[in-house]
């Protein structure tokens, strides 16, 4: 079966949108479960818009991480030049054997066990950061506390110094996180060739003089003989640093903005901190960092859901979309913290399941569980509608403005 149907547009312009998405997304997963679309830059994708069948995709290899796999050049042409340069050297953009190879090395050093040890010292930062805000009886969450947490945590697990830390935010800002606004790309490559340098001038610090760091285990890291290239380790540093606080950011400021707009269950979840685990899942569900989906590329003409995609053709596996999916949860359109039904695709399946899903997990059960204790009779300090959100593919809150009983 083919979609003759003309595509419909994905209106990142319009701000309603931007804020509230899911109107939409329900209208496109009861068209069909495979859906055509205009998505940014107007490039024409084929939208998975239900579970199962995102599940499927997503551990489906005919389906190509790598965007040269993609018909439609619009795609390469559009992609910023830090992008383009780290295409075939990190683990997002690359399949087997090279995916399989840079993993493999990576895991070497992002060990389970690494990230449990990080509990404590992520508490404590956390509150640090609150005992910043706590006197004032108001604060700005994403910038004051969202944002920093995850910067510091991954800064410090990866070794950056202190006093770089502010200039590489900075930079990633410029690259990805332009507030409402779509990145200048003018400036996303400025910011670009600043962070390569000092990417360069940081492993080789690294190199001469290792310490108990990762970025350090990454340097050394090997596998039959094999090392990350210069090339694979400055694109697979930057990727770390970049995934390793910008979802983390808009899972903790989403967290508390769902709970924000449904007091019962930030009540419950007050009353009841063991349902704490449980519910950065449903915030990941419900409406999770990345939206509305994870790319890839037809390496052959494949069918998807008894739907015809043609070679070449991007596929969206539209985890936002089908993460509501009724067939697979009662209720989906509710958040619900004590909910039993869950599991989700934002961390993604398969091969590329995110490697920092379990540092996510603990960063957002840490954050927002200290955020509950410690800012008692929290409220938003203007509408929810006065909310702005970030335009397309990384979802999260620009700013969350709150009051809360000064201690």
């Amino acid at each position: 079966m083919s979609q003759s149907r003309q595509p419909v547009l994905l209106p990142y312009s319009d701000p309603a949108f931007v804020a509230d998405p899911f109107p939409l997304y329900r209208q496109l997963r009861e068209d069909g479960p495979v859906r055509r679309a205009v998505i940014a830059g107007g490039v024409h994708a084929w939208l998975v818009t239900r579970y199962e069948d995102g599940l499927a995709a997503l551990s489906d290899p005919r389906l190509s991480s790598d965007i040269r796999d993609a018909s439609d050049r619009r795609l390469m042409d559009q992609l910023p030049e830090f992008e383009r340069e780290s295409m075939m050297s990190n683990m997002l953009r690359s399949d087997p054997p090279d995916h399989t190879r840079l993993r493999r090395l990576v895991s070497k050093a992002f060990t389970a066990r690494r990230v449990a040890e990080l509990r404590p010292r992520i508490q404590e930062i956390a509150d640090r950061l609150l005992d910043e805000v706590v006197p004032a009886g108001r604060a700005e969450l994403v910038a004051e506390f969202a944002l920093p947490l995850p910067v510091t945590v991954i800064s410090e697990l990866l070794g950056v110094p202190v006093d770089d830390r502010y200039d590489f935010q900075r930079w990633t800002d410029d690259m990805l996180l332009r507030g409402e606004q779509m990145p200048d790309p003018v400036v996303v490559n400025e910011a670009w060739q600043k962070m390569r340098a000092y990417l360069t001038h940081l492993l080789d610090t690294k190199r001469a003089r290792p310490e108990d760091d990762l970025l350090s285990a990454l340097i050394s890291a090997r596998d039959e003989q094999q090392r990350l290239s210069e090339d694979e380790l400055i694109s697979m540093t930057f990727l770390l640093l970049v995934a390793g606080y910008i979802t983390t950011v808009n899972l903790i400021g989403g967290g508390i903005a769902a709970l924000l707009a449904h007091p019962d269950q930030l009540e419950l979840l007050r009353g009841d901190p063991g349902l704490l685990p449980g519910a950065i899942e449903e915030f990941l569900r419900y409406d999770g960092p990345v939206s509305p989906g994870i790319a890839r590329f037809a390496r052959e003409d494949v069918e998807i859901a008894g739907v015809s995609v043609p070679r070449g053709a991007t596929v969206l596996i539209a985890s936002a979309i089908a993460d509501r999916d009724p067939a697979r949860y009662a209720d989906p359109d509710r958040l619900d913290v004590a909910r039993r039904d869950i599991g989700h695709l934002a961390f993604g399946h398969g091969i590329h399941y995110c490697l920092g899903a379990p540092l996510a997990r603990l960063e957002g059960e840490i954050a927002i569980g200290a955020a509950l204790r410690r800012l008692p009779d929290l409220a938003l300090a203007v509408p929810p509608t006065e909310l702005t959100w970030r335009p397309g593919g990384l979802r999260g809150p620009v700013g969350l403005p709150v009051t809360f009983t000064a201690s």
